[in-house]
């Protein structure tokens, strides 16, 4: 037997919305810094705080690896992981992305997130 996923959509009850942040945004572990974008993305869903997805290609790959670790979102689909390589150590599954994001929020394709209570989010201007 096969479990089928839920898929909904964004809604009055569950709003999403995504915009261009208009500010570079970095993201740094300490000393060192994992990204820098003037193209990311502001996502705010529901009560949750927004979240800074920052285009793949402005992040350090050679600070992350990939991981096993996967979650499901039913507004956003399937999250895959990274942990990110730092001078004090790894910080395991601190970045995730969707790959192939539901059609509600595509916008979001090729661009990562980070757990920003782990890492140093800076919106600037």
């Amino acid at each position: 037997m096969s479990m089928t996923k839920e898929q909904l959509t964004p809604g009055p009850d569950h709003p999403i919305t995504i915009e261009p942040t208009g500010r570079q945004v970095t993201i740094a572990a300490g000393d060192q810094v994992i990204a820098r974008s003037d193209s990311a993305l502001t996502l705010r869903e529901a009560s949750y705080p927004p979240v800074q997805y920052v285009p793949i290609d402005d992040v350090d790959r050679s600070a992350l690896r990939p991981t096993d670790h996967e979650t499901y979102c039913p507004y956003k689909g399937d999250a895959s992981y990274f942990t990110v390589t730092t001078p004090d150590g790894e910080l395991d599954n601190v970045i995730w992305t969707y790959e192939q994001p539901y059609d509600a929020v595509a916008e979001i394709k090729d661009h990562v997130a980070f757990y920003a209570n782990r890492v140093e989010v800076t919106v600037g201007d």
